[in-house]
């Protein structure tokens, strides 16, 4: 058994990805005494008890929560404050609730209301994750080495921070603590911008009349492959993030349209000397990223080739 923090009963309202990676990862490491899910489909319900990954799966979001130290709603954003409401009057004295959303601003708006006094609020936002999703989808390993960013109200208790940041860590996440309005900047350019180009890209290629579908599927190179992995990702998840973040996302946006004008440009007048110039910098970004482990140089990172495997 782990030396890690303990929480006697931990609460998961929904089960897909971080759902059931958060699961796996705290029975591996001991981190609970019980976990009890719910979600909203009877048969996501049905897919866990089969798997055994928790030890209860319930129907309602109330019982879930009773008597849970710790409650982390595994929801898009969008639901957070409704479920916040529903399950205000059943949260134990002292518990500790939470979330794993990519917007922070919108989730502390919609669901600080909600909660009586003596919970702990604290949310939480793990930058990990896959273009799966579904209760088959999580797995322990998913956190580990990857940053998990908490984001507490002004006059939260220490305490208990601290508490679910080292819940966090025992999982193999790096933990840092801001903001929600600073979170929701950072966030907007490293992760919901990019999701919102693949989108736009994934579609463009889509439209395009003269390329039919099946040679968009058959010449796909890295990049674009890429493209259509992130863009594989939940629709309803980021129909919600991009609403509840939409001032962020539309001041960087608004920033990215003015660089992509300045290359349009460099492109149309023929100087090559800016476009090295931009290449080179962005290139020395994507260095970093490898050099500070949140990447790996080798090619299609984390997915061995099939003809190596066949070795």
């Amino acid at each position: 058994m782990s030396a890690a923090p303990h929480f006697q009963r931990i609460a998961l309202i929904g089960f897909g990805l971080i759902g059931g990676s958060i699961a796996r990862a705290a029975k591996l490491q001991g981190l609970a005494g019980e976990i009890v899910t719910t979600a909203r489909s009877e048969k996501t319900r049905a897919r866990v008890v089969e798997l055994g990954i928790v030890d209860e799966v319930v129907a309602t979001n109330a019982e879930a929560v009773k008597d849970a130290d710790l409650v982390i709603l595994c929801i898009p954003v969008g639901a957070c404050g409704p479920v916040a409401q529903e399950i205000a009057a059943y949260l134990k004295p002292g518990a500790i609730i939470s979330d794993v959303g990519s917007v922070k601003g919108a989730v502390v708006r919609d669901m600080a209301p909600h909660l009586p006094k003596g919970i702990h609020f604290i949310p939480a936002h793990p930058v990990a994750g896959t273009e799966h999703s579904g209760p088959d989808s999580g797995f322990a390993e998913l956190f580990i080495n990857r940053w998990c960013i908490l984001t507490p109200p002004e006059g939260t208790d220490t305490a208990a921070v601290e508490h679910l940041r080292a819940f966090w860590a025992a999982m193999g996440a790096k933990v840092e603590i801001m903001t929600p309005d600073h979170h929701d900047l950072v966030l907007a350019i490293t992760s919901h911008l990019p999701h919102l180009i693949a989108y736009t890209i994934v579609g463009t290629a889509d439209e395009l009349a003269q390329v039919t579908e099946s040679e968009v599927i058959k010449f796909s190179a890295g990049g674009f492959r890429d493209f259509t992995r992130i863009a594989a990702s939940d629709p309803t998840m980021w129909r919600d993030v991009f609403l509840a973040n939409k001032e962020a996302v539309l001041e960087m946006l608004g920033t990215f349209t003015e660089d992509l004008a300045k290359l349009t440009r460099a492109i149309r007048r023929g100087d090559g000397e800016a476009l090295f110039d931009h290449f080179t910098r962005t290139r020395a970004i994507r260095r970093g990223i490898v050099e500070i482990g949140q990447d790996s140089a080798a090619p299609d990172f984390g997915r061995p080739h099939p003809a190596l495997e066949k070795k």
